[in-house]
């Protein structure tokens, strides 16, 4: 029945965004704890293949500039989902680290209207065992001379951060409403004839 499979292609392309999200969050979490993972590199290209994936197959069934802009939202989305996974990765080892130096550097955004510059403040330390070295942040955590806790993972697979400072929700907030646009606007960009159109 026609009207059965525009249905279901409907469905289906419109839950494309919740399926991409959970294969790139599951692949992320997994690269990041499990300590049968693969190397930095095969890491990162599966993860590309996943995401550039998600976004093509995505635009090749919605088409036109709804299916551009709803791959442009699924791949912010994506982006997020991997920052929420880094951000929940364990880093089981905390340190007690002296600021051996702070320095400071401006990162301008280009561009009329663009967001006001935004200063990054990294921290060089002296932990027991030499690691972490160093841990950015993007307000002023210490100063030089004081002591700062760092949670870290021995194995070095994420970036070290201030004990008690991750909150993998922030992120996983913002890439829900993005995925549920993007699902939105392949749902409804569902024609009478069964193809997407503009």
């Amino acid at each position: 029945m026609p009207g059965t499979d525009r249905l279901v292609r409907g469905l289906g392309t419109a839950a494309l965004p919740a399926l991409a999200a959970a294969a790139v969050y599951g692949w992320t979490a997994w690269c990041f704890g499990s300590s049968a993972a693969p190397s930095d590199t095969v890491a990162v290209a599966v993860g590309a293949v996943l995401l550039l994936g998600a976004c093509s197959g995505y635009f090749a069934l919605v088409g036109g500039t709804g299916g551009f802009f709803g791959a442009l939202l699924l791949s912010l989305g994506l982006l997020l989902t991997v920052t929420a996974a880094d951000q929940a990765a364990s880093r089981p080892a905390v340190a007690a680290c002296a600021v051996r130096e702070v320095r400071t550097k401006a990162e301008d955004s280009a561009g009329e209207g663009s967001p006001p510059t935004r200063t990054v403040y990294r921290l060089l330390l002296d932990c027991p065992g030499g690691y972490p070295a160093e841990l950015k942040e993007g307000r002023a955590v210490a100063g030089k001379g004081d002591t700062v806790r760092v949670a870290y993972d021995p194995r070095r697979r994420i970036s070290p951060e201030l004990e008690g400072r991750t909150k993998p929700w922030t992120a996983g907030l913002w890439a829900v409403p993005l995925l549920a646009l993007s699902a939105t606007i392949a749902w409804l960009k569902r024609g009478p004839s069964g193809r997407y159109e503009d």
